[in-house]
């Protein structure tokens, strides 16, 4: 299975790329990194620059139909950048739409709030997302992992990198990556 990880050039927390991106490939999946301009991107250990990754295809290439599933990693710039991108919110919105499983750590949601897609869904993120969860029609939980399959796919979300060991088991587990 191809899964598409969705990242802005600048902003991601690396770790909540590479060990999702491992996990996959591990399991027998290609993972494919999909951003909104080609090249390559810049990731980060939180404030600090840390590796640059290449971009697999850009997102006026990169069709939903290729992909059987979509990571979002988050850090706090990515997906503050991939929220005001018209074509990456269209993006994860196609994977709801095609009902192709999704799942997002961190700071992610917000690219899942922008799409309008948390609506009736149960998920978890970083705590100060809570309230926009809430807002946008979710409900909030303070779990490691939570999986809600309550809609039209589903759903694996984690709050933050201490997470990531149980959050790579889900997306595995619930992707059904081979």
């Amino acid at each position: 299975m191809k899964v598409a990880f969705l990242v802005a050039p600048e902003g991601v927390e690396q770790v909540e790329l590479t060990d999702p991106w491992a996990a996959v490939a591990a399991a027998g999946g290609t993972p494919h990194l999909v951003s909104t301009r080609s090249g390559k991107i810049q990731a980060f250990n939180h404030l600090d620059r840390a590796e640059e990754f290449p971009v697999d295809v850009d997102l006026d290439t990169a069709r939903t139909g290729d992909y059987g599933a979509l990571v979002l990693p988050g850090g706090l710039a990515n997906p503050d950048a991939l929220r005001t991108d018209e074509r990456a919110v269209a993006f994860v919105r196609s994977f709801f739409d095609a009902g192709k499983p999704v799942a997002a750590i961190c700071h992610a949601p917000w690219s899942l709030i922008e799409a309008d897609v948390v609506r009736g869904r149960t998920l978890t993120s970083w705590p100060s997302l809570r309230t926009d969860i809430r807002n946008a029609g979710g409900s909030w939980v303070d779990e490691e992992v939570k999986v809600c399959t309550g809609g039209p796919n589903t759903l694996v979300t984690s709050r933050n990198p201490d997470d990531l060991p149980a959050f790579c088991r889900a997306v595995v587990q619930e992707f059904g990556v081979s």
